[in-house]
């Protein structure tokens, strides 16, 4: 089988892992919205920022390192092993001190506790940060989707009983807890590895001279990309936080289990073609073409559904977070280029790029964010669009010297399924608007038409690409 057949194929493997993870999520939160107000998500969202760092100081690169290295060893595991463990637990003891300044700061007294518990997942997620990086090496995203799906499950099940019993934000800590517990121990069960006595300082330096860039990098985008929710609560109100967070949370069924399984099977796939340019180029426009047929639309779609799907499901106290997330299913319509393009850095080793471009990302957030604070918090989330444009050309710009794949090339290859998506579900939401019908049946028109003329004007304009992606699902 091909490179680029594996890539897609595990590509549906991890977006099905992606699915059961992130989509347990998002059901669970949606049923705590018939139990919860906005107030109680913007105390999960005031926590959130934290937690990211603690788990990405617990991982710091090293699963990545240990994903590009060509030839790899038992000591490199062990030495990654029990260097992520060590992590995990300085992390911990970071957030466990730091828990009631984080409170007295919202002046919400109960994240005291709610941080400090919620933050052991950082201790047992170091545990499988080896298991994972093997399976991502051999594109093995399979056995992963079978230890996502039963402990999502579990601890969804589990969320919403507490729920149920008035528990109420504590559900959501109770099932990060058992998820990641279960996890853990389904990918030791499955992946079979375990760490020996060995340990070198060689390879520990070799993996972290290129993790730590790596840490900083994906750090900084942690802290900016949880940078909302914190400016919200604290320049707006709990409520708004809560608002943006539960529009945030639905976003990431669609928007960003995607865009991970695009970073997860990318780039060890990509990796293994890094000596040669020519077929790193080549493979990688192919991936791209596919990715972006399925993923705008998918945005697209929920885009348009997003005030009937409110309407539909939700109590009357949640509808204003439909056009928060509208706003922010727009600014990751060019997320998967930005994602790739990101991705042939970490394929070359150029972490030093990487760094380089997120520290000026950063400063541009926090400029942005500065001004649009001022006015609204529609305009704040404005921000987020305009940023996804102006990041999108540096981000091209090192892509296209390393590769030499020109922003007129990605322009071909891409242009055509934008703009398909544009014009077709345009067209067919102002048409059903104009209808008047009920709730559940213009949701249910704007799918299925929509869906039904876009997947017909591929066929028409580009037909090898509908018989790869049909291919593709058939070796599945």
């Amino acid at each position: 089988m091909s490179l680029v057949k594996k890539i897609y194929i595990g590509m549906v493997w991890s977006f099905g892992e992606q699915l059961a993870r992130r989509g347990t999520s998002v059901i669970v939160t949606l049923l705590l919205a018939r139990f919860l107000v906005p107030e109680d998500f913007g105390l999960v969202a005031m926590m959130t920022v934290f937690l990211a760092l603690g788990q990405s100081l617990t991982d710091s690169g090293f699963r990545q390192a240990l994903i590009r290295l060509p030839e790899i060893s038992e000591t490199d595991y062990s030495t990654a092993f029990y260097a992520n463990l060590m992590l995990g637990f300085v992390a911990y003891s970071m957030l466990y001190a730091a828990a009631p300044f984080i409170a007295n700061f919202y002046e919400q007294g109960q994240l005291t506790n709610l941080i400090r518990v919620a933050s052991l997942t950082t201790i047992i997620n170091a545990f499988q940060v080896v298991q994972l990086a093997s399976l991502s090496r051999n594109l093995n995203f399979k056995v992963q989707m079978q230890a996502t799906v039963p402990s999502s499950i579990i601890s969804g099940l589990i969320a919403i009983g507490l729920a149920y019993f008035n528990f109420g934000v504590w559900a959501l800590v109770a099932q990060s807890l058992v998820a990641a517990t279960i996890h853990t121990v389904i990918l030791w069960w499955r992946q079979g590895w375990r760490p020996s006595e060995k340990f070198s300082w060689v390879s520990f330096k070799e993996m972290y001279n290129f993790g730590y860039k790596l840490f900083l990098s994906g750090s900084l985008d942690t802290l900016f990309k949880n940078l909302y929710p914190m400016v919200i609560a604290k320049a707006f109100s709990a409520p708004a936080a809560g608002l943006y967070f539960f529009a945030d949370r639905i976003r990431e069924l669609v928007v960003s289990q995607i865009l991970h399984s695009i970073q997860a099977v990318t780039f060890p796939a990509l990796a293994k073609k890094q000596a040669s340019i020519t077929e790193l180029k080549r493979g990688y426009r192919r991936v791209i073409k596919v990715i972006i047929a399925l993923f705008v639309p998918l945005v697209a779609g929920l885009i348009l559904v997003a005030p009937w799907l409110f309407e539909l499901l939700f109590p009357e106290d949640w509808y204003p977070a439909h056009r928060y997330l509208q706003i922010l299913c727009l600014a990751v319509l060019l997320q998967p280029l930005n994602s790739l393009n990101l991705n042939i850095l970490r394929v070359l080793g150029r972490s030093d790029i990487l760094l380089a471009l997120e520290v000026f990302k950063k400063i541009v957030v926090a400029l942005v964010l500065m001004i649009t604070a001022q006015i609204s918090l529609e305009a704040l989330m404005w921000g987020q669009v305009i940023q996804s444009v102006v990041f999108y050309f540096p981000n091209k710009y090192f892509s296209d010297r390393l590769i030499g794949y020109s922003f007129v090339e990605q322009f071909r290859d891409v242009g055509l399924y934008y703009g398909a998506t544009a014009i077709v579900f345009c067209t067919v939401f102002w048409v059903i608007a104009q209808i008047q019908v009920g709730t559940l049946t213009s949701l249910g028109m704007t799918l299925i038409v929509s869906s039904i003329l876009y997947v017909l004007a591929i066929f028409l304009l580009d037909k090898p690409l509908v018989k790869e992606i049909l291919n593709v699902f058939k070796r599945v």
